[in-house]
C-alpha cells in the first residue's frame, strides 16, 4: 500500500488538469504538488531539440535529438518527442518520449526507455526498466501504469522478473521515541 502511494505521489496531481494542454506538452506544472506528464499550466514550455519536423498530414510534430522540455519545474529529457494531435481541433491526443527518457520534478525522478502520455484517458505509462525515485524511496519494474483521474497506479516486472521497491522512513515517520544514530539514553 505504501508503495502505491508513493507512485501515487510521484505520478498524480495536476495531471488531472490536463484535459485541454496545449500543443507540445510534455510535462506538468508541479509547484502544487503535481507530478510528471502534462498540464495544463498556462505557463510557457520551452522545448529544445536538434531538429523538429510536422507532419499535418498524420497529424505529428517530431523534436528528435537531445530534446529537452521544461515547464515550470518540471523537465522532460528523451531522445525523441512525438506530439500526436486531433487534426479537426489541434488538441493534443498523445505524446511519446522514447530514448533515454528522464523525468525530473524537484527531488522526483523517473526513468524508462519510453513514456506515454494520453490526454484523452488521462493516463501515463512508463515502458522499459522503468525506475521512479523520490529521494531514497525507488520502486523498480519494467512498465508502470497511472491512471490520473482514479488515482491508481501499477507496476508490471519484466516476463519472469519482479518489481522492486524501496522504501526509507523519514525520521519524523519513526516517532518521537525514537533517538538518532549514535544518541544513546542515559541511564541513572
Amino acid at each position: 500500500m505504501v508503495a502505491l502511494s508513493i507512485i501515487f505521489f510521484l505520478v498524480s496531481g495536476e495531471a488531472q488538469q490536463k484535459r485541454k494542454a496545449p500543443k507540445a506538452q510534455p510535462k506538468k506544472s508541479g509547484t502544487q504538488g503535481g507530478a510528471f506528464g502534462m498540464t495544463t499550466s498556462r505557463a510557457p514550455i520551452d522545448i529544445d531539440s536538434d531538429t523538429v519536423e510536422s507532419i499535418q498530414k498524420e497529424n505529428i510534430v517530431v523534436f528528435k535529438g537531445n530534446v529537452v522540455a521544461k515547464q515550470e519545474d518540471v523537465s522532460v529529457y528523451c531522445n525523441v518527442m512525438t506530439v500526436y494531435y486531433h487534426g479537426d481541433t489541434k488538441k493534443i491526443k498523445e505524446i511519446v518520449v522514447t530514448g533515454n527518457v528522464k523525468i525530473v520534478q524537484l527531488e522526483r525522478r523517473a526513468t524508462s526507455q519510453k513514456a506515454t502520455f494520453y490526454q484523452d484517458e488521462n493516463k501515463i505509462v512508463l515502458e522499459g526498466d522503468a525506475v521512479i525515485r523520490e529521494g531514497d524511496n525507488v520502486i523498480r519494474g519494467d512498465r508502470v501504469v497511472h491512471y490520473v483521474d482514479e488515482e491508481r497506479s501499477y507496476v508490471e516486472p519484466e516476463k519472469g522478473g519482479r518489481v522492486s521497491t524501496r522504501i526509507t522512513p523519514s525520521q519524523k515517520d519513526q516517532g518521537e521515541g525514537a533517538k538518532p544514530k549514535g544518541e544513546l539514553k542515559k541511564e541513572q
